[in-house]
């Protein structure tokens, strides 16, 4: 039976929508079979936090391409690694703090009982411009390797500077540098809210208490007035290492900043100016674990990716990580870095650090917010 003329809009309207109903559908069954078929193309959407310094990492369209090839799309939020803790975790398939304690305190708050990954480390260190570099070096704080491109931070002379509030003034050498002036002291992240600001308290209260790692209250409480001098003597505090250390490029800020040497490498490598920076290794530091915190079966499986696939790892290294388990591989990329870089941590001690509830404890003392015990 014909439809009438005046029922001929309403069909047509009918078979407008049929068709278009048909026409997504077999897009839809596209887009679907594509995505088997295509390896190229992403069919899981991961979301995660992760400390900024591994922003541009998951940023960059190599790793993006590489994680796609695999099957995901991951979507990232950053948070400096303490911060985490405070943060409502519910529809996140991991967390991705830069070291070991904030990621033991995560997985106990979220009831995680799956074992975390770490797939890359990077050790802290201190970027310095060159003629802070040169004073420290003349002043018994530093040694420069051969060539004077990197070198070595005596951390015992430091913490005796810092605790009899030395100035760049009172260094022989520090005349005619009018960049030089006020306290001598190391910028550094806020404790309480980032890793690598709490990391730095662990390391510097390790060589005050005589290479003892702090146990208890006891022992927190013998370094604190140091801890404390370190971080008030710096005023606000970022809560992430990435402002810092674009200050410090950017010509702007203290001539002292502990950053992670993966920050330093990745911009390196990339051969990105870096003026007079000078890349000084503190003889007792610490190695940070990026360790990976799966909320879900979908994030131990993105952990598991960036742990043991190939492609991953050469591009964590391309943005300076250090990959567990495979130390030449940084040292073959890094190999034209070699005069910049302490490939091997030579003459570097590692720090133990604290226990999460420890550090926690030194933090709170070392911005003076009250005695916890």
């Amino acid at each position: 039976m014909w439809a009438s003329a005046s029922n001929l809009p309403s069909v047509r309207r009918i078979l407008g929508i049929v068709l278009a109903v048909l026409l997504l559908g077999g897009v839809a069954a596209v887009l679907v079979v594509g995505g088997d078929k295509d390896k190229g193309t992403a069919t899981k959407t991961v979301r995660g936090v992760i400390g900024s310094e591994k922003a541009e990492f998951f940023a960059d369209p190599k790793v993006v391409k590489a994680l796609a090839d695999e099957g995901f799309t991951v979507q990232t939020e950053t948070s400096g690694s303490w911060d985490m803790e405070e943060l409502p975790l519910k529809g996140y398939d991991f967390a991705f703090p830069s070291s070991k304690a904030p990621a033991d305190e995560l997985r106990a708050r979220n009831g995680v009982k799956a074992s975390p990954l770490r797939p890359f480390y990077s050790p802290l260190v201190v970027v310095a411009h060159r003629g802070a570099a040169e004073v420290l070096a003349d002043n018994g704080l530093v040694s420069f390797s051969p060539g004077g491109q990197t070198g070595t931070l005596r951390m015992e002379p430091y913490l005796k500077a810092a605790k009899a509030d030395r100035t760049w003034q009172q260094f022989k050498g520090a005349a005619g540098r009018p960049e030089l002036s006020g306290t001598v002291f190391i910028t550094s992240t806020d404790p309480v809210a980032s890793n690598s600001g709490a990391l730095y308290l662990a390391a510097a209260s390790f060589v005050a208490d005589g290479g003892k790692v702090a146990g208890d209250k006891a022992a927190v409480r013998r370094t604190a007035p140091l801890m404390r001098k370190l971080i008030e003597v710096q005023g606000a505090q970022q809560s992430s290492s990435d402002a810092p250390f674009r200050d410090f490029i950017s010509g702007v800020g203290n001539q002292l900043v502990l950053v992670y040497e993966s920050q330093v490498a990745s911009q390196l490598l990339a051969k990105r100016q870096m003026g007079d920076l000078v890349v000084l290794y503190p003889d007792t530091t610490v190695i940070s674990d990026h360790t990976v915190v799966p909320l879900t079966d979908t994030g131990r499986e993105l952990g598991e990716l960036l742990t043991n696939d190939k492609e991953l790892r050469e591009l964590a290294v391309r943005h300076g990580f250090r990959p567990q388990g495979a130390a030449a591989e940084f040292t073959a990329a890094t190999a034209s870095l070699a005069d910049r870089l302490n490939q091997n941590l030579t003459g570097v001690r590692q720090a133990p650090v604290p226990t999460s509830e420890v550090l926690h404890d030194m933090a709170r003392r070392a911005r003076n917010q009250g005695d916890t015990a």
